[in-house]
């Protein structure tokens, strides 16, 4: 009997699950998914962990568990090495490891406070955008909505403090800075590691995608219209055209994919 397809656990709009879900689709790994609301996942994480990790996404295989997008990366390229997102010489290779590892750590947080913080200010688009998180029999109930919404607000508020406004400060400053990285690494070049996709550039993009909002990317709606005043003005940069691109030339779903959420 042939082991069962991976599993990924993961949160539908959150872009460290994009980041696990654009590297299973890129490797045209065979899997399925499964997605909670942010909040109702942290139980499910640390019992599908054993205690080590209480954050989606986690991917389950056979005979393994494996929670962080950059350790299910690593996995993955042991278990699928090709096509492989780690650059093959051992200088590129250390690069693409370096910049995943200041993306995740340097930007990813900055942009998921940031967009929670201007999204739980526009209670309407944040109840619209509830049907995402709801079982199917409760979309389009306003009751349902509106709990949901209520929820995500406290729980974001808890978890992140995105109700802050030095925080969103920092994280606009945190995120311009992103930028800035991204242009000087490339430095006019295609990709950041080499002459080839890697590890790097579906972080850097995948990272970016809630504040870019890419059409191969999750659909998120219109940003509220604090986020379109301060990402406008950011369209013409060549870091922005950058992930637009990388998602238009990279971001393909695999066909062998059984996407449930």
């Amino acid at each position: 009997m042939s082991a069962p397809e991976p599993l990924l656990w993961h949160i539908w709009l959150s872009h460290y699950s994009e980041k696990a879900r654009w590297a299973l689709d890129f490797k045209r790994v065979p899997h399925r998914r499964r997605a909670l609301p942010g909040g109702f996942h942290m139980p499910l994480a640390l019992a599908l962990t054993h205690g080590e990790i209480y954050t989606f996404p986690v991917l389950v295989f056979d005979d393994e568990v494996v929670g962080d997008s950059s350790a299910i990366i690593g996995a993955l390229e042991r278990r699928f090495p090709e096509p492989s997102l780690y650059p093959e010489d051992p200088v590129e290779r250390r690069r693409a490891l370096d910049l995943e590892d200041w993306f995740d750590e340097e930007l990813g947080p900055s942009v998921r406070l940031l967009a929670w913080h201007e999204l739980v200010k526009d209670p309407e688009r944040l109840t619209r955008m509830m049907d995402q998180f709801l079982p199917p029999r409760a979309r389009g109930t306003d009751a349902a909505r509106s709990a949901a919404a209520r929820f995500a607000v406290v729980f974001t508020d808890l978890r992140y403090g995105v109700k802050s406004d030095e925080s969103a400060e920092r994280s606009r400053e945190r995120v311009l800075a992103g930028l800035d990285r991204l242009e000087a690494e490339l430095d006019g070049n295609e990709y950041l590691a080499g002459d080839r996709f890697s590890v790097a550039d579906l972080t850097a993009a995948a990272l970016f995608y809630p504040l870019v909002l890419p059409p191969e990317g999750p659909d998120l709606g219109d940003a509220p219209d604090a986020l379109e005043q301060f990402r406008a003005p950011l369209e013409a940069r060549p870091a922005f055209q950058w992930v637009l691109e990388t998602y238009r030339r990279h971001r393909h779903l695999a066909p062998a994919v059984v996407a449930v959420r």
